[in-house]
């Protein structure tokens, strides 16, 4: 008999060791942890000593994740209160940038429109854009998030940063249809926004503030 049919029989027949507890008192193994040899009971210990470490490691790591988890919705929630009690529409914009910046510790953050109301066509956040940044938000299914290659995007902060990593985040009305407008979050530490992060959360903050900006569009 070969060895897994040594293991295949020994799996079969539960009862064996119990009608040949002398054999089970006899089996040594050697340690994992050294040169020495231990019992078939004192391996198993060793082994679900193991397990639990691995176990308490994940819990651990579960328990870090649900922090980080709260604490991202405790934002969430107050830069969404921001949004409700913005004075006006033209307050608005505003309210959702620098609530952003605040409250997710972002650099830098700006936005853009179009297709807004006559009373907005002269706002900051209405300034003239290229057909090609129209056309890039329209296009994209999910936030982008990478490095800067020079968007044009980048150019609408207020000041010239430096820039090394954005997220571009496209605006759309909840029903769907073209993009109507791009959030832009910039940061000089080039590994803030990665193309390997997950765009789920973004993707939320672009829903909300679609939902909030649609009362300027015309």
């Amino acid at each position: 008999m070969d060895s897994n049919a040594v293991a295949d029989y020994l799996l079969n027949h539960p009862q064996f060791f119990e009608e040949h507890a002398e054999v089970l008192a006899q089996v040594r193994l050697s340690s994992a942890l050294g040169a020495r040899t231990l019992s078939l009971q004192e391996r198993q210990m060793d082994v679900m000593r193991e397990k639990f470490k691995v176990m308490e490691l994940r819990l651990a790591e579960l328990m870090r994740i649900g922090q980080e988890n709260d604490q991202i919705a405790a934002k969430f929630q107050a830069w969404t209160c921001d949004l409700l009690v913005a004075r006006n529409d033209v307050d608005l914009p505003h309210a959702l940038t620098s609530g952003l910046q605040q409250h997710f510790n972002v650099p830098h953050v700006t936005l853009r429109l179009w297709g807004v109301t006559e009373d907005c066509a002269h706002a900051w956040f209405a300034a003239p854009v290229s057909e090609d940044s129209r056309l890039f938000a329209d296009g994209m299914t999910v936030p982008f998030c990478g490095a800067n290659n020079d968007f044009e995007a980048t150019t609408w902060f207020e000041e010239a940063p430096d820039v090394q990593s954005v997220a571009l985040i496209p605006l759309r009305a909840p029903d769907g249809g073209k993009a109507f407008g791009l959030l832009v979050l910039g940061s000089p530490d080039a590994s803030r926004f990665t193309s390997d992060m997950a765009t789920d959360f973004l993707d939320n903050i672009g829903k909300t503030a679609s939902a909030a900006l649609t009362s300027l569009l015309d």
